[in-house]
């Protein structure tokens, strides 16, 4: 395929947005003043030491906005991996849950798109051990470039399996660029993970779709790690960041049993803030009188073990 291929969302879904929009988000973040530098918690008690031991549990640990590490089948997972103290003109507002000298070798790595808040380079260099790569179609090459060998690109339900688990690309609703020329070169989309006795869907970075009842049709999802964060202003966000509430409907949809919530509260991407999601979440979890106990709210640093 040819690198100047570009790649369209479902029903060619146009997430392109003008000078002028642009414009008008700027002048609205100036007129209302508001204090986006609301922190969220850290977790007190982190799970070191037995996440660096553990060959046989599961467990879910979230080190900040998409970046999950993740025990499975003896393995270490890592979900875009993300270490970066600043992304843009602003710094992360929150350190990563688990410091880069205190992870264990990383096994396997899954990338959902190459946005910088997504694939940062500079983290991946120093990752421990000698990972797989899953990344989307279109961005082998980057990877290639710097050396890396064992990259495996995926294009939509497209399914790769190691270490006796499955590993699928499925759709999301966003977009790519890096660099001047590159826009929506490369995929993007979500992975989900399954082993004998579980699987997770790490969603990535999408809009609200129609694409997650299709999911749900053709797979048999547990444990959904679903974006909640960077939607405001709605009219400018909506299409490639979904909100709190169409988060929880898009759970429903997928019939999952629980909801991790992430993309929240460690980089100033958007008008929202951490706190304001999580109320909005939390709302809306309760306007729909659904069970507590299907809502995991993880701390940064914190490990939920299944």
């Amino acid at each position: 395929m040819s690198r100047k291929h570009r790649f369209a969302n479902v029903d060619q879904v146009d997430t392109t947005k003008t000078f002028a929009d642009f414009r008008r988000w700027q002048k609205e973040r100036k007129a209302n003043k508001k204090d986006l530098i609301l922190l969220i918690e850290q977790a007190s008690d982190k799970d070191i030491a037995r996440l660096n031991s553990n060959r046989t549990d599961i467990s879910i640990t979230w080190i900040g906005h998409a970046t999950f590490l993740i025990q499975m089948n003896g393995l270490n997972l890592i979900t875009d991996p993300v270490w970066a103290k600043r992304m843009g003109f602003s710094k992360r507002l929150t350190a990563p849950g688990i410091a880069f000298m205190d992870l264990p070798a990383i096994d396997i790595v899954f990338i959902s798109h190459g946005h910088y808040d997504h694939l940062d380079f500079p983290t991946i260099k120093r990752l421990k051990g000698n990972p797989t790569y899953y990344v989307p179609i279109g961005l082998g090459h980057a990877f290639k470039k710097r050396g890396y060998e064992k990259v495996i690109e995926g294009n939509w339900y497209d399914t790769f399996e190691q270490a006796d688990m499955t590993f699928s690309f499925v759709p999301a609703q966003h977009w790519v660029k890096r660099t001047l020329n590159d826009t929506n070169t490369s995929h993007w989309g979500g992975w989900i993970i399954e082993s004998n006795e579980h699987s997770i869907y790490f969603v990535g970075d999408t809009g609200y779709f129609r694409g997650f009842e299709e999911i749900a049709e053709k797979f048999n999802v547990q444990t959904v790690l679903m974006p909640i964060g960077a939607y405001e202003p709605e009219w400018f966000m909506r299409v490639s960041h979904i909100n709190p509430e169409d988060a929880v409907k898009a759970f429903l949809e997928l019939n999952g049993k629980t909801f991790i919530p992430m993309h929240y509260g460690t980089y100033h991407l958007a008008d929202d803030t951490g706190p304001e999601a999580i109320s909005r979440l939390d709302a809306e979890w309760e306007r729909l009188q659904l069970a507590p106990s299907q809502l995991k709210k993880l701390l940064i640093g914190e490990t939920w073990w299944l």
